[in-house]
């Protein structure tokens, strides 16, 4: 079977020589993990941990080759994604730029099977449509990721930015929204991190969203593409509350209305989640996504199996739904050769 695997993260480890020679916050230092955890500005709580597999690619696509189907991957940043906006504006700039290079570089490599997404630094505007320009226009990258926060600044609906979701929505490429621990650590903080991690993480996402539908962005942007992970979040569970209590907000539409007008993917290590992320988006906004190397993809195709979609619907979730949001063409017939020869050795 066929498979793109919408949620997949790899971390060039040129981004992490550089984070590991700073002397000052924000940095990355040696864990226990046998890699490095990044800290955020200040020394702030909520550390990104990472171990070996983040860094290495290939190893990466030997794992996916043993489940036994032809997995090719859109790989975004994840909690990362906050560093690029922790920094000065030309700092910032400096390191988005060289992490874009990296995903451009490993799309080159593996045509067909990788496909990157790209840094943008939020804290300048102009900065930040200058970098998605070039990371779309120049370097062929099919989508743009949207930490949770900018730095500890939770307001990514900042009148500001508005010209920024202009142009991401001229572009036509999706935005891939994902917490990054900068704004509620602290709140959820205690049990070796388990609270935050758990559920710090999907009120993050949450609220991030539900910014950009109470402030008009999503009605003022009605083909902006965006991607929320893990199922949702907590919102298609709190739709009807949502409804039901903001309409102080002034809308035109239900909130509900421009959630469904958002996409999602599979990460959820629960059945009972993926199928109501499903029921709420409907299946031609769902896209399996297994959130590797956080979570085992095996996992998630065997929860994923217990749904029982019929062959239509998980030709939508594992392929073309992903295909048809990032505008991916068709595998190079070289590379599709590749990999039978290297599943028949």
């Amino acid at each position: 079977m066929h498979i793109i695997d919408s949620h997949f993260h790899y971390w060039p480890r040129s981004i992490f020589d550089w984070l590991l020679a700073r002397a000052d916050y924000p940095k990355a230092v040696p864990n226990d993990r046998g890699a490095w955890t990044y800290v955020g500005g200040g020394g702030r709580s909520g550390t990104i941990a990472s171990w070996p597999a983040w860094y290495d690619l290939e190893k990466e696509f030997e794992h996916m080759d043993r489940l036994g189907h032809q997995v090719d991957v859109v790989s975004s940043i994840g909690p990362l994604s906050v560093a690029f906006s922790e920094f000065p504006v030309e700092t910032g700039r400096d390191l988005a730029t060289r992490w874009n290079d990296e995903m451009a570089a490993a799309q080159r490599k593996y045509p067909g099977r990788f496909w990157g997404t790209a840094a943008i630094p939020l804290v300048d505007t102009r900065t930040a449509i200058e970098v998605l320009d070039h990371a779309v226009l120049e370097l062929g990258l099919v989508g743009a990721n949207l930490p949770g926060s900018v730095g500890t600044d939770a307001r990514i609906d900042a009148e500001r930015l508005e010209p920024f979701y202009d142009r991401v929505e001229q572009l036509g490429i999706p935005l891939l929204l994902h917490p990054t621990d900068a704004i509620f650590a602290d709140i959820l903080d205690g049990y070796n991190e388990a609270l935050h991690l758990s559920l710090g993480r999907v009120v993050e996402v949450s609220s991030a969203a539900m910014r950009l539908v109470l402030s008009g962005i999503m009605e003022r942007h009605p083909n902006l593409k965006l991607v929320m992970s893990h199922t949702g979040g907590a919102l298609p569970y709190q739709a009807g509350r949502m409804d039901k209590n903001c309409k102080k907000a002034g809308l035109p539409r239900l909130p509900s209305v421009y959630l469904k007008r958002m996409y999602t993917d599979t990460v959820s290590p629960h059945m009972l989640g993926i199928k109501f992320a499903i029921d709420f988006y409907g299946i031609d906004h769902v896209m399996y996504g297994t959130d590797y190397p956080c979570w085992d993809p095996a996992t998630c195709l065997q929860l994923i199996e217990e749904i029982g979609l019929s062959d239509a619907d998980q030709q939508k979730l594992f392929v073309d739904n992903t295909r048809a949001l990032f505008r991916l063409p068709a595998a190079p017939a070289a590379s599709a050769a590749r990999r039978k020869e290297g599943a028949a050795a």
